[in-house]
């Protein structure tokens, strides 16, 4: 039965008039060939994976070897392949909307609602389905390293984690090939979202999209949290934790009670959807300020959730790149902590003009101010780390540099925006949207690519191109500044947000130089997808096996490239903060004598319930948003069915025989051996081969 009383059919609401391929057909407009272009793009790729996957035979390893595996590095690995994926489309669909800014004067060439389901997609992509998969992905292949573990604490959790977060993002993927994306925004803020003023699909796929990717973000903030206070190296206390590790501890406590709110939030407004509850009408007591409470009670605290892995890794990168042990480690620790727990007092400064009262806008209004105090200790000791270090402009450093420059002007407008009286005057203008992504692409995204070519050689074992990464990250740099700082001129010129069009001449020059910027963006997004192909081509002359390429300072450095699947042969007894650093000072990092006895190593099994989670949450979502009951039925019943099938299961382990790591681990310590160290000017010569020659003794910070 459908929610107006219709009864529906075999396959629901979905029809031919559902695919907008038909409709341009039907209809050719400019908006019509846009949306079908988009979903023949996916369909083409979808199409070409495929039929290489089954030209190559591949079919047999994507499904031993990755799809059900329960190593964390796989796991990881898959994450960031889905996160690249999503972002090539958030992209690009915020080029679009950047060009129908810029020739929008009294029109444009998209229609207004097209233009919403575009915001509200690269919204939702970009916070969900990139950031979010990229610092799951990163987080799950490097902390396991990082802390002296053999894996997370629930492998098979991980990988039901990743599951979900695939199935919300093919949801997404979809509705460009059947129905249409919601127009409500990213926040999916009723009443836009409501049946009354949206009864299409729209509001249906971003309900279950985020909401099914919320569950498995908040199993994966559960599982890297009991990790990281159960499975460290016996020596390793907390506070000889690497920064990065700190963050991810930190990012984990947010997940769990961030989380839950946002489920709530997706939850009762599709019962208002489906079943008419009424939580967020103005009808039978219900209230829309519930929704907006409850979705930025997680939030604010989510952007959070996504800037602190990116300040571990600027940590980590600042250190090893300038050759100095990190300064201000402690302050650097309790910063975090402190940031965590003010991430969750802050949300109401989203609706300061919602007329909640002066004192609670005060009050909201200060303790917004106040995270700026331990920002700032970051940013100086980061800075404090580089004085006179030996600072090596590689790659990484340049998004380091890049995320200083950028990052501190967001900073800045981000106490600005703090103010109640400041926000009234430019709260629904483009100095926000300026202000949003002046904080997020230097403060996490940056981060996060910095991160993936730091950690490239670790997760492949050979490294990425050095010239074309230059070029890449001069593109993101340059692009975002000529994207997103003309933005502040035209919010303070009072362009809203949002708006398909406007009737402001004097606002299209400066849109047609943020035009330029996105296109700057683009070709970055270009030669980052250049620098993994030339660099996969290359990879014989870049290989670096023994492991430790830039002169790490933290566990993951201390092992070969890639790692083996047990992760250490023999588990680490930590002596110290920077332990594999000062293991080299000491001459201590690659055992000599070789170890006299291994033991047998025991981790879990293949398993295929995180594939079968994955297409069940999506079939079951996808009869949910087209009312196919039964569809959604069966879907509904799979999931707890595996969960019993899963539970009589009793060969869930394997045992990796002790001579068989002997043999691998010896082989691994002849080619120490036999390898030439290197000094850090000779970094991205081919003579890497991942042993760094130790060049000076540093004194501790």
């Amino acid at each position: 039965m459908n929610p107006d009383g219709s009864v529906a059919g075999l396959f629901g609401r979905l029809s031919w008039e559902s695919i907008p391929i038909f409709l341009a057909i039907q209809n050719p407009t400019t908006n019509e060939i846009i949306a079908a272009s988009a979903g023949m793009i996916v369909l083409v790729g979808i199409t070409v994976v495929v039929g290489l996957i089954t030209y190559f035979k591949w079919w047999g390893v994507l499904w031993s070897e990755w799809l059900t595996s329960a190593d964390h590095k796989k796991i990881g690995i898959m994450y960031v392949v889905l996160a690249l994926v999503m972002m090539a489309r958030g992209v690009l669909e915020g080029a679009i909307m950047m060009a129908q800014h810029a020739f929008g004067l009294d029109g444009g060439f998209l229609a207004a609602d097209h233009f919403a389901q575009l915001f509200s997609t690269h919204g939702t992509i970009m916070i969900f389905f990139v950031a979010m998969p990229l610092i799951a992905g990163i987080i799950n292949y490097i902390l396991p390293l990082q802390i002296g573990a053999r894996d997370v604490s629930f492998p098979v959790m991980n990988q039901i984690s990743l599951g979900l977060t695939a199935a919300g993002a093919a949801l997404v993927m979809i509705s460009l090939v059947v129905g249409e994306f919601s127009t409500g925004g990213w926040q999916g803020t009723p009443p836009y979202t409501g049946m009354a003023f949206n009864p299409g699909t729209g509001p249906d796929y971003w309900i279950w999209s985020v909401g099914i990717a919320g569950l498995g973000s908040t199993m994966t903030g559960i599982n890297f949290a009991v990790t990281i206070y159960k499975e460290r190296a016996p020596g390793m206390d907390l506070f000889r934790m690497p920064l990065f590790s700190w963050t991810v501890l930190c990012t984990a406590i947010i997940m769990i009670f961030a989380m839950p709110p946002l489920t709530v939030a997706t939850a009762t407004l599709a019962l208002d959807r489906y079943l008419d509850f009424h939580f967020f009408t103005n009808d039978l007591g219900g209230n829309m300020m519930n929704y907006v409470n409850l979705f930025w009670l997680f939030g604010h605290p989510e952007v959070y959730l996504l800037i602190l892995p990116a300040y571990g890794i600027f940590s980590e990168l600042v250190s090893t790149f300038s050759a100095k042990r990190l300064y201000g480690y402690s302050s650097l620790v309790y910063a975090t902590m402190v940031i965590a727990v003010l991430s969750f007092t802050v949300w109401l400064h989203h609706f300061f003009t919602m007329g909640q009262g002066a004192n609670v806008n005060i009050a909201f209004g200060i303790a917004s101010m106040c995270i700026a105090v331990p920002t700032g200790v970051k940013i100086y000791d980061w800075m404090a780390t580089m004085y006179r270090g030996r600072i090596r402009m590689s790659v990484p450093m340049i998004y380091v540099t890049g995320f200083f420059m950028l990052f501190t002007v967001g900073g800045i407008t981000g106490v600005m925006l703090a103010n109640p009286t400041i926000s009234f005057q430019v709260h629904n203008t483009l100095f926000l949207v300026a202000h949003f992504h002046n904080v997020i692409i230097p403060g996490v995204l940056f981060g996060l690519l910095a991160g993936v070519n730091y950690w490239f050689p670790k997760v492949f074992g050979y490294r990425l191109n050095e010239n074309w990464g230059r070029v890449a990250a001069l593109f993101w740099v340059f692009g975002f500044a000529f994207t997103f700082l003309p933005l502040y001129a035209v919010g303070l010129m009072g362009m809203p947000r949002r708006s398909v069009t406007y009737a402001d001449p004097t606002f299209e020059p400066i849109l047609m130089v943020s035009l330029f910027g996105a296109t700057l963006v683009v070709c970055g997004l270009g030669c980052v997808l250049a620098q993994f192909w030339i660099s996969y081509r290359d990879r014989e002359s870049t290989r670096v096996p023994v492991g430790d390429p830039w002169d790490g300072r933290t566990l993951e450095w201390s092992m070969s490239a890639p790692p083996p699947e047990y992760n250490f042969a023999i588990l680490p007894q930590v002596t110290d903060r920077d332990h594999f650093a000062m293991a080299k000072e000491r001459g201590e990092a690659y055992p000599e004598p070789e170890p006299e006895s291994y033991e047998d190593i025991v981790l879990p099994k293949n398993t295929s319930i995180g594939i079968i989670f994955c297409i069940a949450a999506t079939t079951l979502s996808l009869g949910m948003v087209w009312y196919i009951w039964w569809l959604a039925l069966i879907s509904v019943a799979v999931i707890p069915l595996a969960l019993i099938v899963r539970s009589f299961y009793l060969d869930t382990e394997q045992v990796i025989p002790a001579s068989e790591i002997e043999k691998e681990h010896r082989q691994w310590l002849a080619e120490v051996k036999s390898a030439q160290a290197v000094t850090r000017d000779l970094e991205h010569s081919p003579m890497n081969k991942g042993l760094a020659k130790l060049e000076s003794v540093e004194a501790a910070s």
